[in-house]
């Protein structure tokens, strides 16, 4: 710090800015060193190559900056990538105003940097994952630059990461998994395929003190598993997503024996997430899918007023659900299910080059949209390519769209819609789709979103169902709706909830981050 001072002593104050023409060595070296960096060497000329950082009156910028990036790990950034020890190696080598112009750019570089991390993410989404085609909005450099230039330093460096509450918990909970995964407090695995109520003996004990060291159990001596031990697995099942029958089987005991570094990547990817999604208005009124959660929630005023169980996209090729927001527009009541393409020729095709009665269900039409006959069709003549006809289903209560869906018009072909197959909502893990989001209650999903724009929600809904016609009914105000992929997300007292890493993508993110550098830091304290 002492060689810090004394290299930043004698560079003039920003009062003599002026000073610092485009013919001084200080501000050829800023040009020279910017190079290519049209934000960096725009903002700098701009403001006649002012320094930003390198005069001693910079001193609270200096302090800003290297504090964010002293707790840059803190956020599960990549701290190796500011390089902060470089920046003060460099700084403290200063000698002359050409050393000083190229520390001044670095400084500028690694705050750029950081800024853009930690407001919109450290990696790009769509190159970790196809399904991942969220938008970002990215910070522009220039004007952050400027932005800083006239602000509190340490308050605008704060007001970088983001300000939903849900990032200030996930935060909290990181420190807390760092400790448990450095102090192994959370004891040894549970060596057992499957406990329930009335079992005893080691494993036993060993599920007790996992339960009492992840907060869901008061310490205790029991060797039963007794009626506190089962509540606690109850607590444990209802907070990762698994059915809370109080019996340790197991699928429950793979939950419970997860370390807290696992949880910690989840931890760390959730953040991640959320700064992906920084800046997004989610809107006053919103619909919140969570993939891994199998949940579809309408959000007013940040207070969940429904929710209902929902099916995801399989875990197969192109048929996960992707990841972006849009907005909710309207709702078709007894829909006509158009069959994608990639369905039509993928796996009904070859149906009917075998059998041309199969999946009789679906009309075949022609591009003019006139009923064939499959009788009047040589199906092995064509492949996927040369296909040349549609498939349709009527609406029906057999209809694959259910009598519902909700329509927020995207390039990937994803909608919200109710279903004939009722009893996939009662299994643990629901991805089955194609790729669209079923609901478990889709009539009452229209009635809440119906409810902002007439008195009689459930009539006016049925009114339009007891026609038996395909009929589209507007939303009068547009709703937002994002579909989500969060592992870890903090309920609103700020207590983690997990979930599966259903589609691996969490998993993906965190191998990105670490490829960027970030780590656990497992350390005790």
């Amino acid at each position: 710090m002492l060689a810090l001072m004394a290299a930043l002593a004698l560079a003039p104050h920003p009062a003599s800015a002026t000073a610092e023409t485009a013919f001084s060595p200080f501000a050829q070296g800023v040009a020279e060193a910017a190079g290519t960096d049209a934000a960096i060497a725009d903002f700098y000329r701009a403001r006649s190559y002012a320094p930003l950082w390198t005069t001693a009156a910079d001193a609270p910028r200096r302090a800003a900056l290297f504090g964010a990036l002293d707790r840059a790990a803190d956020h599960g950034l990549p701290a190796p990538r500011y390089d902060a020890a470089g920046l003060r190696s460099q700084i403290a080598a200063i000698r002359t105003e050409r050393d000083r112009a190229r520390a001044e750019v670095a400084l500028s570089r690694a705050f750029l940097a950081y800024a853009r991390d930690i407001s919109s993410g450290a990696t790009e989404p769509r190159k970790i994952d196809a399904g991942i085609v969220r938008e970002i909005l990215r910070p522009d450099p220039g004007a952050t630059l400027a932005a800083f230039a006239i602000a509190e330093p340490a308050a605008f460096v704060r007001a970088l990461a983001p300000a939903a509450p849900e990032y200030a918990q996930l935060m909290k909970a990181s420190f807390d998994l760092r400790r448990a995964a450095a102090s192994g407090a959370w004891g040894p695995r549970v060596g057992a395929e499957t406990l329930k109520p009335g079992a005893s003996g080691g494993p036993v004990v060993q599920l007790r003190d996992r339960l009492v060291a992840m907060g869901y159990l008061g310490r205790s001596a029991t060797q039963d598993f007794d009626a506190s031990v089962q509540k606690a697995v109850q607590a444990f099942q209802i907070d990762h997503g698994l059915t809370p029958d109080g019996v340790a089987g197991a699928m429950t005991l793979e939950e419970i024996n997860r370390s807290p570094e696992d949880r910690l990547k989840s931890v760390i990817a959730a953040m991640e997430r959320l700064r992906w999604m920084n800046g997004l208005d989610l809107g006053e009124r919103h619909i919140w899918v969570n993939l891994p959660d199998f949940t579809a929630k309408i959000v007013d005023h940040g207070k969940v007023t429904f929710e209902t169980v929902s099916v995801v996209g399989m875990n197969q090729g192109d048929r996960r659900t992707p990841e972006f927001s849009d907005q909710m527009e309207y709702m078709v009541i007894n829909p006509t299910w158009n069959v994608p393409r990639s369905i039509t020729v993928k796996e009904y095709l070859p149906m009917l080059q075998k059998n041309p009665n199969a999946a009789g269900h679906l009309n075949i039409v022609d591009r003019s949209g006139r009923v064939v006959s499959r009788g009047a069709v040589d199906f092995a003549q064509y492949s996927a390519r040369t296909f040349p006809f549609d498939m349709k289903q009527p609406p029906s209560n057999s209809n694959a769209l259910g009598l519902v869906k909700f329509m927020f018009p995207n390039p990937y072909n994803i909608y919200l819609h109710d279903t004939p197959s009722k009893s996939l909502f009662e299994k643990e893990i629901r991805a089955f789709s194609h790729g669209c989001i079923r609901l478990a209650r889709p009539f009452d999903f229209a009635y809440a979103l119906l409810s902002r724009q007439t008195d009689d929600p459930e009539a006016e809904f049925r009114r339009h169902l007891n026609t038996g016609v395909e009929t589209s009914v507007s939303l009068q105000v547009p709703v937002p709706v994002h579909l989500v992929y969060y592992t870890a997300w903090p309920t609103p007292k700020g207590h983690i909830e997990y979930r599966r890493d259903i589609y691996g993508r969490d998993a993906a993110i965190f191998d990105a981050l670490q490829s960027a550098g970030v780590a656990l830091g497992l350390q005790e304290g």
